[in-house]
């Protein structure tokens, strides 16, 4: 099957920024490497700016935000922004439509930043990068706003909720794939108790029914999101799908048409893995969903269980639908 594809997630911006000679065009570098894109029908991708949480994590999203914005200054042939205008402009053959996100909130301040410090570099990385898709307030690990996916018992903190408090009417969801339990209970908590107009969304984030991984979202989180009107990202990494079976993806996938057909889409989280210090993560993907270029045969499997309308909400509609709704 052909068709579009929207994808929630990748970490091309932070492959460009610390690994030397990176190059987005070599598809042996990097899964999604943009002959990748192109390859499976990408139409829509969203580049996360990711820091881990140390004294350089504003520099490091700064420079992440400053390379999105040379690719859309450099690459007009291959990308453009995704934005209003491009659900207006696009075409078939047009070039793919990029979006940042920000993955960590530690990229606007270290533990020991100003708030007066936060709001400068959350305007300053909005005005360079234009809108953006979404904002996770953590990674893996606890920072200053809460308790990442690996920790236990820390949920959503004061410095935490003053950030969403500067979300709040800004258009930009909140991101629930890498909280602890806690913490996405307290960013719901917080949002309904003020009634701050933020979206809620899982953009890569696999399902725990499924796969028992803390990284994953339990039934209760999904439906939450999908009751909001959110859209949930399905990760293709081994270590959130089933160590050993690949087939796994399809009933992640499968699982979450079940759960809201309107909600669910693609979170695939390519990145570079030459590096990775852990053996037991190798190989990071399955050979049926180890680069972008597979989106046609992964389609093409679940057509056996969906139908084409099914299909096409998955691999694209649920995002430009949620999107448009959002900017609207």
């Amino acid at each position: 099957m052909s068709t579009s594809i929207a994808d929630m997630h990748c970490d091309l911006l932070s492959f460009l920024a610390v690994v030397p000679s990176a190059d987005p065009f070599d598809k042996n570098q990097i899964a999604c490497a943009f002959p990748w894109l192109k390859e499976g029908g990408v139409k829509m991708q969203v580049m996360a700016i990711y820091t881990t949480v140390d004294s350089g994590s504003r520099a490091l999203a700064t420079k992440q935000a400053a390379i999105f914005e040379e690719l859309l200054r450099k690459e007009k042939e291959t990308v453009c922004r995704f934005d209003g205008d491009f659900f207006r402009n696009q075409s078939e053959k047009g070039p793919i439509g990029i979006i940042a996100s920000v993955e960590n909130a530690a990229g606007f301040g270290t533990e020991n930043s100003t708030w007066p410090e936060i709001y400068q570099q959350f305007d300053s990385i909005v005005e360079k990068v234009g809108t953006l898709a979404y904002i996770s307030l953590t990674h893996h690990t606890e920072n200053r706003f809460g308790g990442g996916n690996y920790t236990e018992g820390i949920g959503l903190k004061e410095d935490g909720k003053r950030l969403l408090d500067y979300m709040a009417g800004k258009r930009i969801p909140i991101d629930l794939s890498h909280t602890s339990d806690l913490l996405a209970e307290g960013i719901l908590k917080h949002i309904d108790r003020h009634h701050l107009p933020i979206p809620v969304i899982a953009s890569h984030s696999n399902f725990r029914s499924i796969w028992n991984h803390k990284r994953n979202l339990s039934d209760e989180f999904a439906q939450e999101i999908i009751h909001r009107g959110g859209i949930i990202g399905v990760n293709f990494l081994r270590a959130f799908l089933d160590n050993e079976v690949p087939e796994r993806l399809f009933e992640h996938l499968l699982h979450g048409v079940k759960l809201g057909e309107n909600a669910i889409c693609f979170g695939a989280d390519f990145f570079y893995t030459k590096d990775f210090p852990d053996p037991s993560r190798h190989p990071f993907y399955f050979p049926l969903a180890d680069n972008a270029g597979k989106y046609p045969s992964i389609l093409e499997q679940l057509s056996k269980q969906l139908s084409e309308v099914q299909l096409r909400k998955m691999a694209f509609e649920n995002v430009f639908n949620f999107y448009q709704k959002l900017w609207a």
